[in-house]
């Protein structure tokens, strides 16, 4: 089982390495790409929500303070994937494409007695799109030009933490990530005139754009269990994420390309440390009633308008490669979601799914030609199917189902339906076992 889980964690790193991506949306050519939902399976269930919650038999990266909770004598280990189909509507034009990706690999044991320990390796961003978009530049319809945007990359973390419960009730952790990534992207166009030649004599314009990014990520985290009674209680947490610069020299090479002599003219572009990660905070609120019913909250705050982001302008027929002040926005974020199940010990397969849903709300963190990006609504359900056998009954399957919605004034319509497929395998590694 060790090799298995070994071997697992080893292949997530490979395919993050290798710079899969796990979205076609033509929204990850702005900014970072699109930003990664950085949840397990359990919280997939529940739409992300975990700032409050303390999970036994879980890793909740999403606080590092939650750490503290883990069984003794066990190893979680807990890996994803996922797969969706988007729906793209822009002025009654429609189009649908397929994705699947590795989501997570994470594990997580305890050290000592409050104190837990957690790694692994999880998406940042993606970046995953090759569209093209034509039209025509005079009135008699002889001369059109087609151009076409592609892009592929993202950023990848991998991370290590611990949690303490330092005083009765109150817990603090932290997680220590290593981030890394290739983002590559390109536009390209040329001309044709109907006349029956192939080109016109327009000059095409290629603008190829790269960057890469070897930094660090530091994530702090609270929690404090208040309880209410003799089977309630109520947590409250927090996280923090200040926010760097990410060691990254984004470059841009424009190319003009004369049709006729093939002559093609580079010229390249580079700003020293440009790339920027905001800081980012977030604070929840988690209900437990009997640890069968739990009901939590999150708002989460991410400061990009704080942050900067090169861009290529042309200004009075002078090109240049500048970082821009009023390219990102603050991203807020609302999610609500829960959990029932009767609990691990009760007799019967059905007695013991635990059943979730969430629903979440998100604003834009990029400025799509001076205006706000898409707004996103998201919803999911999910299931904890037990894993039951002679040797464990602590294991679980996590499935969810979810559909996420962006739209914005003028912009490209995405609704997108996913499948989430989490394997949380608990193991008893540290029982001493006593011979009579």
């Amino acid at each position: 089982m060790r090799k298995t889980i070994c071997g697992l964690l080893l292949a997530a790193v490979s395919v993050s390495a290798n710079g899969q991506s796990g979205t076609n949306s033509p929204y990850s050519q702005y900014g970072l790409g699109v930003l990664a939902d950085q949840t397990s399976g359990f919280n997939r269930g529940m739409n992300g929500v975990g700032v409050g919650f303390r999970e036994h038999n879980q890793v909740n990266f999403v606080n590092p303070a939650s750490y503290s909770a883990m069984d003794s004598l066990t190893f979680i280990f807990d890996a994803g994937v996922s797969a969706q189909i988007t729906n793209f509507n822009e002025n009654g034009k429609k189009k649908n494409a397929k994705n699947a990706d590795f989501e997570y690999a994470v594990a997580g044991f305890r050290m000592a007695r409050h104190l837990g320990m957690s790694f692994g390796v999880l998406p940042f961003t993606n970046v995953g799109y090759n569209f093209s978009t034509s039209a025509v530049l005079d009135a008699n319809q002889t001369i059109g030009y087609i151009n076409q945007y592609k892009g592929s990359g993202g950023i990848h973390q991998v991370f290590v933490g611990m949690g303490w419960e330092p005083v009765r009730h109150l817990s603090v952790g932290f997680n220590a990530s290593y981030v890394w990534g290739e983002i590559n992207r390109s536009i390209s166009n040329a001309y044709d005139e109907g006349s029956g030649t192939e080109y016109s004599s327009i000059n095409s314009l290629s603008k190829v754009y790269s960057a890469t990014a070897r930094s660090y990520k530091l994530d702090f985290g609270v929690q404090y269990q208040l309880p209410l009674g003799k089977k309630d209680f109520l947590v409250v947490g927090g996280t923090f994420s200040p926010g760097h610069k990410m060691n990254s020299t984004p470059q841009c090479t424009v190319t003009s390309v004369n049709p006729v002599t093939s002559v093609s003219n580079p010229t390249p572009y580079s700003i020293e440390d440009a790339l920027e990660l905001p800081n980012m905070m977030s604070a929840g609120l988690m209900f437990n009633h009997n640890n069968q019913l739990k009901v939590g909250v999150d708002y989460s705050l991410q400061q990009w308008s704080k942050t900067s982001f090169p861009v290529y302008k042309v200004q009075n027929d002078v090109p240049s490669y500048v970082l821009s002040n009023d390219y990102f926005l603050d991203r807020h974020k609302v999610t609500i979601g829960g959990e029932y199940g009767r609990g691990e010990m009760v007799r019967g397969f059905f007695n013991r799914l635990r059943y979730r849903a969430g629903v979440s709300y998100s604003t834009p963190y990029v400025k799509i030609n001076g205006v706000d990006g898409p707004k996103e609504l998201s919803v999911s359900a999910g299931f904890g199917i037990p894993i039951v056998n002679i040797i464990n009954n602590r294991s679980y399957l996590n499935i969810s189902a979810q559909w996420g919605h962006l739209s914005g004034k003028g912009l490209i319509t995405e609704n997108t339906f996913r499948i989430n497929i989490g394997m949380t395998f608990n193991e008893r590694w540290f029982m001493k076992w006593k011979v009579e």
